[in-house]
This record gives C-alpha cells, sequence and structure tokens, in this order.
C-alpha cells in the first residue's frame, strides 16, 4: 500500500477552538516553523466549539473575582478537578477573552454602560457568562478563521482523518500521524516536530447527543491504543435541555443553552406542572447533573411529553423578549415545529460534553514527548463536572498556551523524529481491515450502541446495568469485526468512515462503562443508584485507564489539593489577605 509522506514543524488535529487558537498563537510566536492544520471536516465548519450557544465565562466584572470563578470550578467538580489546570483555566480567561475583542475581531454583547454583558448560568455564584446572544460558538470560530485564513503561510489539511498515532524508532516520542484522505481515500503520514491533539470530544454514543454525527472519539480512541493514560473517563455530562424533536429529525438532541433556565425558565411534566423544586432548591438553575438527573427520574416515572421528555416554558417571560435574547434558539424550534418564545418544547437530558481525557500538564504537555492536547481531549480541568460556559474558555486558554509552548519546544529538542515502520503498517492494515469483508448493516449496530449506552451507562447507573452494558458493547465489537464495507472507490466511502467511527465509539464506550464501574461513589456527571453518596471529599480520587496490548487496566489517584482543601475557600483567603 502506497502512503503519501509529508512533514510539518507543527501539526494541529482538529478545527475548533483549541486548534485554530493554537495554530494563531504558534505561527505569530515564530513564523519560520511551518503550522499545518487538519480537520476532519472543513475548517470552520465543523467541530463542537461553532456549536456553543451559551457564552464564556470570565471574572471580569465588578463584584466577581478569579478566586470566585475558580472556586464555582472546584465545587461544580465535586472536588476532583486538578486544581492548577483549573486555576489556569480561570486565571488566563480574562487575558484570552481581551484577545477574542481586541485581535481576533470577536463582538460580544455590551451593557449600556460599555461592559462586557454576563448573563447567569447554572452552577455559578456570579453571572459572568460573556456571549454574542445565543451564537456565541459561531462569533468566536467566524473570527477565529478568518484570522486563519489571513496568515496564507498556514497550511490546510480538510477533510483528513486522523486514524493513528505514529511513534518514534525508539517507541518513547511521537513522529507523527497516520491520516485517511477523506476525499480520496488514500493514506498519507504527516511527521511532526510537535503535534497538538484537539479533535474534541463528542459523546455521540448516546442515543440522545449535542455534537454532530461525525464526532467519534477518535483522539481518545488513539491515545488510548498509544498506551497513554485517561482520567476521568466515567465523566460523561449529560446537558439537560436537548430538543427532542420526535425520532424522524436529526435535530432531535440539539441543545437550548443554559441561558434559557438561567434566565427564569420552567421545566414542566407532561401534565404542565414545574417540577424541579422536588429535586432542588435551586431549581432549575441547579447544576446540569442535578437538573439531568430531576428530568430523567420524572421520565422513568412516565410523567412525560408526548415524544417522551418533559418541556421547557419561557413565554411567562414575554414572548417578544425571549425572541429578541434567545433569537438562534428561537428560530431552530420554529423550524421542528415548536414554538420556544410563546409556547412549550420538549426537551430531554442529551449527552454533551467529555470531561475525562487525556491527562496533562497546565503547559498542554503529555507523557509522550511531542504530543500536546487541548480542548474535549485534555482532562482535569473540570473534575466530575463542567460548569456551562467554562468549556470554550478551556479551548480557547489551553489552545493559545499550546500555541505558545509548542515552537519553544521544538526549538529545544530538535528535529523531526524517525517513524517506526512497523507501527504505520500496523496502523494501515487496522484502517482498511473491513475492506473485503462480507458487507453488514453497520447503521443497525450504531442504533444498538446508542440504545445500550442510553439504557445502561447513562444519566443513571448501577452494577448490573453496567455489567451489562460491557456485555453488550462486547457482542456489538465482535459483530462489527465480522463485517465489512465494499472495497470499490474510497473516495468520500461515509460507510467506511461510519465503520471506523463506530470502532472508535465502541472502544471509547468501554472505557466509560469500565471506569464507572470502577467508581463506587456518586460525584457530578457519575451518579451510581446502589452507591448514591459523594464519599469522603479530602480522600477524593480519579480513575485513570490505560491500555497495554488488548488489556485494560484501571487505577484510582488522590486528587492532589494544590491550592485549596474540602471545607476551604479562596474567597475567605482573599479576604484575609486584603
Amino acid at each position: 500500500m502506497t502512503i503519501e509522506r509529508i512533514e510539518t514543524d507543527i501539526l494541529v488535529l482538529g478545527s475548533g477552538g483549541a486548534g485554530l487558537f493554537a495554530a494563531l498563537h504558534a505561527h505569530d510566536r515564530d513564523p519560520s516553523l511551518t503550522v499545518t492544520i487538519a480537520t476532519k471536516g472543513l475548517l470552520g465548519k465543523c467541530g463542537c466549539t461553532r456549536m456553543v450557544q451559551g457564552g464564556y465565562n470570565v471574572a471580569l466584572h465588578n463584584g466577581d473575582s478569579i478566586e470566585r470563578h475558580f472556586m464555582d470550578t472546584i465545587e461544580g467538580g465535586k472536588w476532583l478537578p486538578d486544581q492548577d489546570l483549573a486555576w489556569t483555566l480561570v486565571s488566563t480567561a480574562p487575558e484570552r477573552v481581551r484577545e477574542l475583542e481586541n485581535e481576533v475581531g470577536c463582538f460580544f454583547d455590551r451593557n449600556a454602560d460599555g461592559s462586557l454583558h454576563g448573563k447567569a448560568f447554572a452552577g455559578q455564584t456570579f453571572d459572568r457568562t460573556v456571549h454574542k446572544g445565543d451564537l456565541t460558538g459561531i462569533e468566536i470560530i467566524n473570527r477565529l478563521m478568518e484570522q486563519v485564513w489571513k496568515r496564507r503561510s498556514i497550511r490546510k489539511l480538510e477533510e483528513h482523518r486522523a486514524i493513528a498515532m505514529i511513534p518514534d524508532t525508539s517507541g518513547k516520542a511521537l513522529s507523527g500521524i497516520l491520516m485517511i484522505d477523506i476525499r480520496t481515500g488514500k493514506l498519507r503520514f504527516v511527521q511532526a516536530r510537535a503535534v497538538l491533539m484537539a479533535t474534541g470530544g463528542g459523546p455521540t454514543m448516546y442515543r440522545y447527543h449535542t455534537p454532530s454525527g461525525d464526532k467519534s472519539m477518535d483522539g481518545l480512541a488513539m491515545a488510548l491504543r498509544a498506551g497513554l493514560p485517561l482520567r476521568d473517563m466515567e465523566m460523561v455530562q449529560f446537558h439537560p435541555t436537548g430538543l427532542l424533536a420526535g425520532p424522524d429529525t436529526r435535530m432531535t438532541g440539539t441543545v437550548l443553552e443554559e441561558g434559557l433556565r438561567g434566565a427564569g425558565g420552567h421545566l414542566l411534566d407532561g401534565a404542565e406542572r414545574r417540577f424541579m423544586g422536588d429535586y432542588d432548591p435551586k431549581l432549575e438553575r441547579a447544576t446540569r447533573d442535578v437538573v439531568s438527573r430531576s428530568i430523567y427520574a420524572e421520565m422513568k416515572a412516565g410523567r412525560t411529553s408526548p415524544n417522551g421528555g418533559v418541556y421547557i416554558r419561557m413565554s411567562h417571560l414575554g414572548p417578544d423578549d425571549v425572541a429578541k435574547k434567545f433569537k438562534g434558539m428561537v428560530d431552530r424550534c420554529r423550524d421542528c415545529g415548536f414554538d420556544l418564545a410563546g409556547g412549550l418544547v420538549e426537551v430531554v437530558p442529551t449527552a454533551h460534553y467529555f470531561m475525562g481525557g487525556l491527562i496533562c500538564l497546565p503547559d498542554t504537555s503529555t507523557d509522550m514527548p511531542g504530543l500536546f492536547v487541548a480542548g474535549e481531549d485534555a482532562s482535569g480541568m473540570h473534575g466530575a463536572n463542567r460548569l456551562g460556559g467554562n468549556g470554550v474558555a478551556n479551548s480557547t486558554v489551553f489552545g493559545g498556551i499550546a500555541g505558545d509552548v509548542m515552537p519553544a519546544w521544538i526549538a529545544a529538542n530538535g528535529g523531526h523524529r524517525p517513524p517506526d515502520e512497523a507501527a504505520i503498517a500496523h496502523e494501515a492494515e487496522r484502517c482498511t481491515y473491513p475492506f473485503g469483508r462480507k458487507p453488514g448493516d453497520v447503521n443497525r449496530l450504531r442504533e444498538r450502541l446508542m440504545d445500550l449506552m442510553w439504557d445502561d451507562v447513562g444519566v443513571v447507573r448501577d452494577a448490573a446495568g453496567l455489567a451489562r452494558g460491557l456485555a453488550g458493547l462486547d457482542a456489538i465489537e465482535a459483530e462489527l469485526m465480522e463485517i465489512g464495507v465494499p472495497d470499490g472507490d474510497r473516495a468520500f466511502n461515509l460507510t467506511w468512515h461510519d465503520w471506523l467511527n463506530l470502532r472508535s465509539l465502541v472502544e471509547t464506550s468501554r472505557v466509560i462503562a469500565l471506569a464507572a464501574a470502577r467508581r463506587t461513589n456518586s460525584r457530578g456527571a457519575h451518579f451510581r443508584s446502589d452507591f448514591p453518596e459523594p464519599g469522603d471529599l479530602e480522600t477524593s480520587t480519579f480513575t485513570v485507564v490505560r491500555q497495554t496490548g488488548s488489556d485494560l487496566t484501571i487505577t484510582d489517584e488522590p486528587v492532589q489539593f494544590t491550592r485549596v482543601r474540602p471545607g476551604e475557600s479562596l474567597l475567605v483567603q482573599a479576604v484575609a489577605a486584603e
């Protein structure tokens, strides 16, 4: 098999907020380096950042502080976050928002006095979420994309799928990435001195999910096979209010963002009774995990809307005001036959964000020399639960850091590293495995996976369901390995890519289920009905998964309380220091 070879100094995998920010920073830090962005879709038109509606958490307003944002992040993450990563996130966010406005060209909504408007998001003690209406992600990505295109020397590999990390001949460092050129079906090895993994998460293995269907956890599947440590893999965030438009539209699962509940929206059961008071005194402004479990409980009790979910109502806030503040969502709901401004809209918890991922340091470096990580592929910043508005902050903060760090790392670590040719051959054979086998129904298996993960490894878990889920995953994988796809024209062979998507999803789903079985307490997004208590905060641990060959090992590592311990607060310390 002929594999094309190309070289670059820096390879960025992914064109969301993390990837584009990294490319810009790396280019501007050292314009002599070749920077290449590879993306599974089209530059600026794919990925999850573009889909962000709500906004960007940042401590800029009078009365707020970095310490307050930090404590909200730690407490929201149920004391599982890596505190150094969380501090880097909240302390760098003000700098990054100023950069977005003053250098990238973003326009965010402002108050009458000219200050940035901060809206209310659940789980936070201050209205700090900066936004552009309810289309914040589109604003950020469009402006970043313009800046990337402006820098003509930044190379683009659009519609390129990363399929494997290739080590160097020593087996200790990264040499480059093996990819599929989706447009031709040919394999291409991109040798790079530094690689940023920013492919995004995308938990599309669940029946209801927010990311687009091409998101399939490829980055974490590659990292797993490379033997890299993954943490918090049981932590899958379900957004409480995904649009439930029925089975005949792919709009089902699309997020109706946090700002609806922050503005005063009400959740109603099938009989139009407001129910959140039964579950939490914060009502609809409780954290996402609490609201998701509350809706799930209503669904299990049968108190549902016609399509099996619940309702969100905004009309009591004034239809004209709702239509003005939330234009994007009002239009989206209207397209699906719902009146968000004046009526009721059916919603359901939807798999939204993956807190788990590759272990890294605050400078985005990983255990593999030459590999850096940012965005949803990275872990530790959010712990057991991500606050709404911390996601796009996370991507842009750490993407920028990676772009600053990689040129300096290259300067200190020499040139390209020769690849392990046997690894290239093995991974090439692995990705072309389905060709020549009898074609089967990949979509049917994908449907089975989504039902299995929703029912057994979803919003609420227990030992019996997790065991059932793991057995079901083994069965799905066994059947997948028996079927193939026709080996005709490999250009834009979407059935082939569906097959590869499903394999990545099964591999990461197994790790989610194993980590969930390992954690015998309930924290944030992970809730065990057979172990409903959170456990001792002082002795908190996080799960770490590694793969060696075909074997998975799971260990527990203690959380390091490097800045504040349970029962303490940086707010008290800050006041005492004044």
